[in-house]
């Protein structure tokens, strides 16, 4: 089964930065994994100032789908919904998404 990358830079209302980590740590990531193929989510932050950075906070969700359109589908439909309730710290005119699809095997380092 194909497996996808979706990255989603968002950037939280001013100051209601602790509201935004919250609802997005304990409420949102949870949220998204219920979706059908998506199998793993990691948040991150922006390690310091960048030009042109996209957002100042990243989440990586890890998809396995056969059809990536209609899992992006579904989880557009979810989105602001009961069984995804968006937080009004979220700075949505600034959230950029993208999708990429994996072309080789994930590799590690070996001890």
């Amino acid at each position: 089964m194909p497996r996808y990358s979706y990255l989603v830079f968002t950037r939280p209302v001013a100051g209601r930065e602790e509201e935004f980590n919250r609802w997005y740590t304990h409420q949102h990531l949870p949220d998204l994994l219920r979706v059908p193929g998506v199998v793993a989510a990691q948040r991150f932050r922006l390690a310091a100032e960048q030009a042109n950075a996209p957002g100042s906070y990243l989440a990586v969700y890890e998809i396995d789908s056969d059809d990536i359109q209609r899992t992006l589908a579904d989880i557009e439909s979810r989105a602001g919904s009961a069984a995804m309730p968006l937080s009004e710290a979220l700075d949505m005119e600034r959230v950029t998404t993208f999708v990429y699809a994996a072309i080789t095997e994930r590799q590690a380092r070996r001890s």
